[in-house]
């Protein structure tokens, strides 16, 4: 293939300069957590091939030691390659081979870079093939992110609705169907539902923790295991569950788990849906808080920020039009991992690194939405009893209190009454006394 210029101070080598050069496209390069994830599962390859007796206990404490460093970021700007490269992710495979190589032959030489005494591949990469690694890793690093990152974000969301929801419980207000005046509930019933959203959405994710806990490491390259240990994959998934602190396994069947990315799109999948969730809590919420002489206006939103470069005064809804941006990058976010998980041709999906890409960010863009909803809107939120109240009282939804008792036909009546003079269905109903007062005022009480 000829010779390639790498320059001076990089860590990495040839085939990762090849790929640089092959594939200068997006600008987007690897998420840091996936990274990470990675050096991850090089330390404890190289300790479970030490102890197999495979690869020498200098070598592999190198190795360890500089995917320590690289777990704690040390070389982050030296994983350079495109999002959009080779389907398999083996890039970026070598790309932390190389790096582990050169950095372990510092440690053991002072001299960086190199095929010896560590190579990138007989000795990083022992055991293991880009086939088995990255799926390993996307789910390694997706399942760490949603542990530490996203569930957490989603139960202080639900438990500020649920606060909300309680705090609200006595002010009565006026229901919508299809945008227009229902019967009468109360503001905590509205939130209440909002925090079940939220609660759904966390048994929804954690409904997928068994299937995100298989790895595919020690199918090598297309799932026979070839060139690997017998005992290589089940050690190095007891090692990652002691280093991580949750628990993995080997892939019941490693065919499968190089093949399909079939979990991925199912967590993806159950991501947009937290996603649509999130876009009905927010749209709710801004249109309650629309005003403030123009709107709805039942609650008012912490004011932020200036809303508008010509009106002065004006208080725009900034955060749930973020969260509602986020769930749109979501849904295409999956849409992208749906399609990517269709090219599983036969013993190998050949998208294996956009759909890391996309799945990662869909995680972080909303455990950080999520966080900023609780912490800038939500938490902050107040009701307007009295505003509530006046749309109760003015609705010609409150004939329908008045139905078990008049008919149906007779209240349309009413109602149609009402709305011609402009008179609330209480003052129509009095005028004509179509019940007992004392009835019409127990029907037709608010709150």
């Amino acid at each position: 293939m000829g010779t390639v210029q790498v320059p001076k101070t990089a860590y990495y080598g040839s085939q990762t300069q090849r790929a640089v050069d092959n594939f200068p496209i997006s600008g987007l390069h690897m998420p840091m957590h996936f990274i990470r994830a990675l050096a991850l599962m090089k330390r404890c390859a190289a300790s479970v091939n030490r102890d197999l007796g495979l690869l020498e206990g200098e070598l592999a404490g190198a190795i360890e030691s500089a995917a320590a460093e690289t777990q704690e970021g040390r070389f982050d700007n030296q994983f350079v390659i495109d999002v959009f490269q080779t389907g398999s992710g083996t890039s970026t495979n070598m790309n932390m081979n190389e790096v582990l190589a050169s950095r372990a032959n510092e440690i053991l030489t002072g001299q960086k870079g190199g095929r010896a005494p560590v190579h990138p591949n007989d000795h990083v990469n022992m055991g293991q093939s880009s086939n088995d690694v990255i799926p390993s890793v996307i789910h390694l690093s997706a399942r760490i992110r949603i542990r530490e990152h996203l569930l957490p974000s989603l139960e202080k969301l639900h438990k500020a609705l649920l606060a909300k929801a309680e705090a609200f419980a006595d002010i009565p207000k006026l229901g919508r169907t299809h945008l227009q005046d229902a019967v009468p509930m109360t503001l905590g019933q509205e939130f209440s539902g909002f925090a079940r959203q939220i609660e759904l959405a966390i048994e929804r994710i954690e409904s997928a923790d068994p299937r995100l806990a298989e790895l595919a490491i020690g199918g090598t390259a297309i799932g026979t295991g070839l060139n690997t240990h017998p005992e290589f994959a089940r050690k190095v998934c007891d090692r990652i569950s002691e280093a991580a602190h949750i628990v993995f396994r080997e892939a019941e069947n490693h065919f499968e788990a190089q093949a399909a990315k079939d979990t991925v799109v199912e967590v993806s999948g159950i991501l947009k849906s937290i996603a649509v969730s999130l876009t009905k809590i927010a749209n709710d919420i801004r249109w309650l808080a629309s005003g403030p002489r123009g709107g709805i206006g039942e609650i008012t939103l912490p004011s932020l920020q200036p809303g508008s470069s010509i009106m002065p005064g004006k208080v725009n809804p900034v955060i749930p039009e973020a969260v509602l941006q986020v769930a749109a990058q979501l849904v295409g976010n999956d849409t992208t991992i749906t399609l990517a998980g269709q090219a599983g041709n036969f013993e190998l999906n050949v998208m294996m690194p956009v759909i890391a890409f996309n799945l990662l960010q869909s995680v972080d863009l909303l455990a950080n939405a999520a966080a900023v909803f609780t912490e800038k809107c939500i938490e902050g939120t107040t009701a307007n009893p009295d505003t509530c109240r006046g749309y109760i009282e003015q609705s010609l939804a409150m004939v329908t209190g008045l139905v078990p008792h008049i008919g149906y036909d007779a209240a349309a009546a009413l109602a149609k009454k009402a709305f011609a003079s402009g008179k609330t269905i209480r003052e129509i109903a009095q005028a004509e006394r179509v019940l007992p007062q004392d009835t019409l005022d127990k029907i037709l009480k608010i709150g």
